[in-house]
């Protein structure tokens, strides 16, 4: 089954409780907790209008979520006690957030144009981004050990190995803006064209191949594998879910 919030599919599965999904609500300013049955459980962010965004679950047992307007990192446990680290960076507009695994959490700035790195005692470390106005978005932990994001801008997915180390990958259509972003199950990256109206493949050589969809000016967003092999999308615009075969 695929869950997905209002936008792109900002959840996380808690491994070890009954309670199946917890997702960011926006607007609402809270952290919604769900059963597979249906049952919701709403908890209120201490930070008003703070807008979170990504959400992961980290290895501390903990949710970890980005605050986008409340420029903060929190941590929530599973009974919904929330503790909240400040970024340094002003108005950096945290976005995605993932676990990484060095044993620290990683999180991008939309606005900082950095990736963030916060230990789960919450020290805060950023890597400045080479190119400016880049817009970064999703990201994950790649197959190949290191941790792969979306420049929305630049149009650039992007790999960063663990010691700070920084490569890009144009993607060949101009103004793109590659947003979703995941590692499908054969052994490649697979993202969303916001603009471009493609799904992208891409290989961690870098090699990437590009697939139109069908609808006209979808505006696709999230995507994520599915457990029946396929890749997942959104079309914010098409008012769709998509599905492309990956060939596994």
């Amino acid at each position: 089954m695929l869950w997905m919030s209002h936008d792109d599919a900002f959840l996380a599965e808690e491994p070890h409780h009954d309670l199946a999904q917890t997702l960011s609500q926006w607007y609402s300013n809270k952290i919604g907790r769900m059963t597979y049955n249906g049952t919701i459980t709403q908890f209120a962010i201490p930070t008003a209008w703070s807008y979170p965004s990504g959400i992961t679950t980290g290895s501390d047992g903990n949710l970890w979520f980005t605050e986008w307007q409340g420029n903060k990192i929190a941590r929530m446990s599973y009974n919904g006690t929330i503790t909240q680290f400040p970024i340094p960076t002003a108005d950096s507009a945290p976005t995605g957030i993932i676990t990484g695994t060095d044993g620290n959490l990683w999180f991008t700035e939309e606005n900082g144009n950095k990736l963030g790195r916060i230990s789960y005692n919450g020290t805060i470390t950023q890597f400045p981004i080479p190119t400016a106005h880049n817009d970064l978005g999703g990201i994950i932990t790649g197959s190949d050990g290191n941790l792969w994001f979306t420049q929305w801008y630049t149009s650039k997915i992007v790999r960063m190995s663990y010691n700070g180390t920084i490569t890009q990958f144009p993607v060949p259509t101009a103004s793109s803006n590659p947003t979703g972003l995941t590692a499908g199950p054969d052994g490649n990256l697979w993202f969303t064209e916001y603009f471009g109206n493609k799904i992208g493949r891409m290989s961690y050589n870098g090699t990437i191949t590009q697939f139109p969809i069908p609808t006209a000016n979808s505006r696709s967003g999230g995507i994520t594998t599915g457990s029946d092999g396929n890749l997942w999308f959104t079309e914010i615009s098409g008012n769709k879910i998509g599905r492309i075969t990956s060939g596994k």
